[in-house]
């Protein structure tokens, strides 16, 4: 293994750089340590101090700000698998996570969170937190992407390990001042960067990373995913990381190899058209579509119900439909509106509609 060339570390803070006389093991410790403070971006952390304080918040919305910033989903996943009882299994999504904890315990961990801000610097990490998050919201919609075009099923759970599949060159670029750019050197794609990384350090940051997943106890699939993202013979979640990875690169012009980007398709069961087809509206879309995580207060009755007033039709033919008396129609439309929050059929209609309820 070549030696890795270390220059002295730009912060001012040298109580968490590695020596130079601190062997391979050691670096990847301290740089394991220095993890557990990893900031999150003031902004990211705000907007979800905002959503939960709000009246009516839905846990959509909640998800949706924890899952801005790649350092609120590394701690509510942490915690939410810390507080859950063994019998339920590991917790791999953030709606799961925001479903133990509750809106009041993510508050909690985001007013407790260590922040940044691209304007200041923060002792030890320059600017990698900002340049970590963009490529990880873009990789996570991107995932989002594929998952539509294939209709796969664990949405939730792609979206979380594409949000963390670059958490080990957050550990390498604290355990070695010279990565990336030395250790990359003239690597452009997503592979050449990795053999050069395997070549330089004898580890690579997605090994690194499915090592940090589970040392923070987060679910063995979820650190597979991590491990094998950049695997040419990666499967399942961590074929469509691998993918989501090339297609974020592509979207910000950035080198992808289009034999690989093909291969990468393919493992994931999508056609040459159906990734042109992908490929093109990235970089115009590249957003999360809407997800409809929110718990329905509703029963099943109320539902069919609710379903048919949207459709525009009167009490006597919900009753007919549904077999049931006008004067039943109207107590399951009563007690709709009182769950809701609704002062009338359309506004219930609404509300139901666009958490994902009808």
């Amino acid at each position: 293994m070549r030696a890795v060339p270390i220059s002295p570390p730009s912060s001012p803070d040298t109580s968490a750089a590695p020596r130079s006389d601190e062997g391979h093991g050691r670096r990847l410790t301290v740089a394991f340590e220095a993890l557990e403070a990893f900031p999150a971006l003031a902004e990211s952390r705000n907007r979800v101090l905002r959503v939960v304080r709000e009246d009516h918040a839905s846990v959509g919305e909640v998800v949706a700000a924890v899952e801005s910033d790649v350092a609120l989903v590394i701690t509510v996943l942490r915690i939410a698998n810390r507080t859950v009882q063994r019998k339920k299994g590991k917790i791999a999504t953030i709606p799961d996570a925001v479903e133990v904890l509750t809106p009041d315990g993510v508050e909690a961990l985001a007013a407790r969170a260590a922040t940044f801000d691209f304007f200041e610097r923060t002792p030890g990490w320059d600017l990698m937190p900002e340049r970590f998050r963009l490529h990880a919201v873009a990789t996570q919609a991107a995932a989002d992407r594929l998952a539509r075009e294939v209709d796969y099923e664990d949405r939730d759970e792609l979206l979380c390990s594409a949000l963390l599949h670059d958490i080990g060159k957050l550990v390498l670029s604290h355990a070695y001042p010279a990565y990336p750019e030395q250790i990359h050197g003239e690597a452009t794609t997503p592979e050449a960067r990795i053999r050069r990384e395997r070549l330089e350090l004898g580890v690579d940051h997605a090994l690194v990373g499915g090592v940090l997943a589970r040392r923070w106890g987060l679910p063995n699939r979820l650190a597979v995913a991590i491990e094998r993202h950049h695997a040419d013979d990666a499967e399942g979640e961590a074929a469509m990381v691998r993918l989501a990875d090339m297609l974020a690169h592509y979207a910000h012009a950035q080198a992808v190899s289009p034999s690989q980007l093909l291969n990468a398709a393919q493992a994931c069961g999508l056609s040459t058209a159906q990734l042109r087809s992908v490929m093109y509206e990235l970089p115009q879309g590249g957003t999360i579509a809407k997800r409809h995580v929110d718990p329905c207060p509703l029963s099943g009755r109320e539902v069919e119900v609710l379903k048919r007033l949207a459709e525009g039709k009167v009490y006597k033919q919900i009753a007919q439909e549904l077999e049931l008396s006008t004067s039943t129609v109207r107590t399951h439309l009563h007690n709709t509106y009182s769950k809701l929050g609704a002062v009338d059929r359309a506004q219930a209609v609404l509300i139901a509609t666009e958490r994902g309820w009808i």
